[in-house]
Formats: structure tokens, C-alpha cells, sequence
């Protein structure tokens, strides 16, 4: 979990958007999704390693970092609509969603937004999640705060300078509201597959993803669908990232990447 934020850019008031790299003219543009209590500068590290014709965004949802003061988003539909809004108003270049759990199904909403407003993704990458719609294991965000903070703990998703009583009582609130969008969350019914590639990613012995089911995510897409997996746990695929951004340029490369 990062505290911290990063600078507000592009976009005014409210944005949800934040720059993490600084490409006058991209020949792709990544844009990032957290998961659950993560932040836009979860990718902040990405901005060192990728291709410099890559222009690196982030999302930042309200009650985190910089936007604190502000209450949670009520649902995974109103928020990829902010952020599709608040991506139209950019310069139009080949744009790729990324998301990791939450992240994951905003992405995928994010993507369904800008189709739908003339702006499709060329790629979309999902990581650590269920496919929209498959069933979840037990519902956390029904458990009480001392059992949900374990759980989370028990995860990896609380590093240990936040892991005092005191932070514990500030940040849990907004981590229970998304974590129960994130295991509620209903795709819309009968919803038109996106046309875009989609590459998943999960870790094999990640609690919250089945690996049986994570194919499902196939559905969301008429464009092609492959699967990486990692070892480790929900967190360890971000946590050390350069695996993982190597497999995610390559794609954007249209260089073989293993299914």
C-alpha cells in the first residue's frame, strides 16, 4: 500500500489522471489501474523501464493520495467513466488499459466506455482478478476491521510503516468501500465484446484468482486472448515488476509473447 501521490497533471479540478512519464509525441499511450487501496504511484517505477515512445498515465481514485479529502467512487462503471472522459480529451494515439485486481475491472469498463464514445483500445491487460461475472470466494469486505486488516496484511497489500493502529483507522474505510466494489461488481448483462487483444496475467498462488476459471476473461473480447502466469502471491508480480513490464512491452510490440 503507498501513501504517497505524485504531481497533477493534464488534467483540472478533479482529474483522475496523472502522468508518470513525459512523451511529446507517444507512439503509445499505457494507462495504469490500481488495485484496492493502491495509488497512481503504484507505477511510478514503470516510468524507468519503458520504452521512451510509451507515455506512462496512472489513475487516481478518489479518497487516495492526492485526493484524500475526497469520498470513494459508489461503482466500477462511474469511475472508468471519469477516467474514459478525462482520457477523450487527449491527443488521440494507440492506447492500452492496464489493471491489477480492482484496476483490473475498471480497466475492462474503462475500455467498454471509450469504445462506446469512438476512442477503442488497442490492448487491454488484466491481472489478479476473476473475470467479470465469475463467482469469488468469501466476501472480506463483510468481515470486521481487525479481521479485514489481517486479511490484507495476510495478502501483502499493507507494508509494515502503514501497519499501525492508527493509519489502520484512517485508510480502512475507503479500502472496505473498494474492496466491496471490487466483489460485488456485475458486469452488465448481454454486454457487446470489446474488439481489442487481451492478455491476462495471475500468480499461481494468488488466494483470490482461480486458475481454472481465469480463461474466462476471453469472453470480455472478440480479439485474440492469451495468459501469463507468475509464481508468488496476489502482490509479487507488482511488487517486482520488470517480468512483468518486459511482457507487457512486447505485446505492445507485437513480439511473440509466451501464452
Amino acid at each position: 500500500m503507498t501513501l504517497g501521490g505524485v504531481n497533477r497533471v493534464r488534467t483540472r479540478g478533479r482529474s483522475w489522471i496523472r502522468a508518470l512519464s513525459n512523451v511529446e509525441r507517444p507512439a503509445v499511450r499505457l494507462v495504469c489501474f490500481p488495485y484496492s487501496g493502491g495509488t497512481a504511484a503504484t507505477y511510478r517505477a514503470w516510468s524507468s523501464v519503458i520504452p521512451e515512445d510509451i507515455e506512462l498515465l496512472a489513475v487516481q481514485y478518489p479518497g487516495q493520495a492526492d485526493r484524500i479529502a475526497e469520498a470513494p467512487a459508489s461503482s466500477i462503471p462511474e469511475m472508468a467513466s471519469a477516467v474514459a472522459e478525462e482520457l477523450s480529451r487527449l491527443d488521440p494515439v494507440r492506447c492500452a488499459l492496464f489493471g491489477h485486481s480492482l484496476g483490473a475491472l475498471v480497466a475492462y469498463e474503462t475500455a467498454k466506455a471509450l469504445r462506446d464514445i469512438g476512442r477503442p483500445v488497442d490492448f487491454l491487460f488484466v491481472s489478479g482478478a476473476p473475470a467479470p461475472g465469475r463467482p469469488r470466494g468469501e466476501l472480506k469486505h463483510r468481515l470486521g476491521d481487525e479481521e479485514l486488516w489481517s486479511e490484507l496484511r495476510d495478502l501483502g497489500g499493507i507494508s509494515p510503516e502503514v501497519d499501525e493502529p492508527e493509519v489502520r483507522d484512517l485508510l480502512l474505510p475507503v479500502l472496505r468501500s473498494y474492496i466491496t466494489l471490487t466483489e460485488t461488481y456485475r458486469p452488465q448483462p448481454h454486454a457487446e465484446p470489446l474488439a481489442c487483444r487481451v492478455r491476462g496475467y495471475y500468480s499461481t498462488e494468488d488466494p483470490l484468482v482461480n486458475g481454472a476459471e481465469f480463461g474466462a476473461w476471453a469472453a470480455v473480447s472478440s480479439g485474440e486472448f492469451s495468459v501469463r502466469t507468475w509464481p508468488g502471491g496476489h502482490f509479487d508480480s507488482l511488487a517486482d515488476p520488470g517480468e512483468l513490464i518486459a511482457d507487457v512491452v512486447s505485446a505492445l510490440a507485437g513480439d511473440e509473447v509466451p501464452r
